[in-house]
């Protein structure tokens, strides 16, 4: 998988500043060695990420190539540009290929884009212009939360691109406005009625007692709850029920493919890769939409549905 703007960097996981000299490194990562090893009850995972970011700055090269928002082969980390320009809010995207695609409406990742755009302008020069907001080394010299925005927005994008090779059985609504906050996406399919979170924190994710923990997600922060209160606030406002809700995560964020969540049928967390398994057949034990649902629930989505 490419690596997430969002995870940790080799400095963030040593616990020193981008400008520590390389005495400072060593002790740190001795000092992280001894805490974290599992022979001396250490957490193995944290044992590993530490020898990974000494893998990545701990010697002058490495550091030189990592600084420069490259990887130890001299390739470029992948922070991409959006692939095409902005669609306005609403609009049909147009097909591109022979095949038929899913109807596609909104701006995946538009608003997370923006915002990043917003904020690094204003950490990098107090607003003025970059040459290239998403140069690898400007995006991993910035402060996590500036790189949460652009995780988030290509986790949208993924999973826009992953309905869309679906067919035109599909639609999908994305970055819509709800009484509680942005929906990313809302997709109908044969399977039924979707209420979507696309989400990277750039780290594993655990589900515990019916809510996502991990390195990422900050104290207090409910994704799972977030999705509910926000899928609720749309269904009432459009005369909706939504079939199931789903959170989509990177293959590489947590362990099995579907983590179900609460009742048969009603939440998941749910790998990338998954999502169209996922659209096609619905959660086990979710209810399907008849032929006739699925256009009327389309209608009424289409009339009410506000983007942010």
């Amino acid at each position: 998988m490419p690596e997430s703007p969002a995870a940790s960097t080799p400095y963030e996981v040593l616990g020193v500043s981008p400008d520590a000299s390389p005495t400072e490194l060593r002790r740190a990562y001795r000092r992280l060695l001894r805490q974290t090893h599992p022979d001396t009850g250490g957490n193995p995972a944290r044992f590993n990420a530490v020898q990974q970011a000494w893998a990545r700055i701990g010697d002058i090269e490495a550091r030189r190539q990592w600084d420069a928002g490259r990887t130890a082969t001299g390739s470029s980390t992948p922070f991409a540009s959006p692939a095409s320009p902005a669609k306005p809010k609403g609009a049909r995207r147009a097909d591109t290929g022979s095949t038929v695609k899913a109807r596609a409406y909104g701006h995946p990742g538009g608003v997370a884009r923006e915002r990043f755009l917003v904020l690094m302008r204003e950490w990098a020069d107090r607003g003025a212009d970059i040459d290239d907001p998403y140069d690898p080394a400007l995006v991993r010299s910035a402060p996590r939360e500036i790189r949460h925005l652009l995780a988030d927005a290509l986790a949208e994008e993924a999973t826009a691109r992953a309905v869309s090779s679906l067919g035109i059985g599909y639609t999908i609504w994305s970055n819509v406005a709800t009484d509680r906050g942005k929906l990313d996406h809302v997709i109908l399919g044969p399977a039924g009625l979707f209420a979507v979170m696309s989400e990277d924190w750039g780290s594993e994710v655990r589900l515990v007692r019916g809510e996502l923990r991990g390195d990422g997600i900050q104290p207090g922060e409910q994704p799972v709850r977030a999705l509910a209160r926000t899928a609720k606030a749309l269904g009432r406002s459009v005369r909706v029920r939504f079939t199931s809700r789903l959170i989509v995560v990177p293959d590489d964020a947590i362990e099995e493919p579907i983590t179900h969540v609460g009742k048969p049928g009603e939440a998941a967390i749910v790998q990338l890769s998954a999502l169209p398994r996922v659209l096609r057949d619905g959660l086990t034990g979710g209810q399907r939409l008849s032929i006739e649902d699925v256009f009327d629930v389309r209608t009424r989505l289409q009339n009410d549905i506000r983007f942010v």
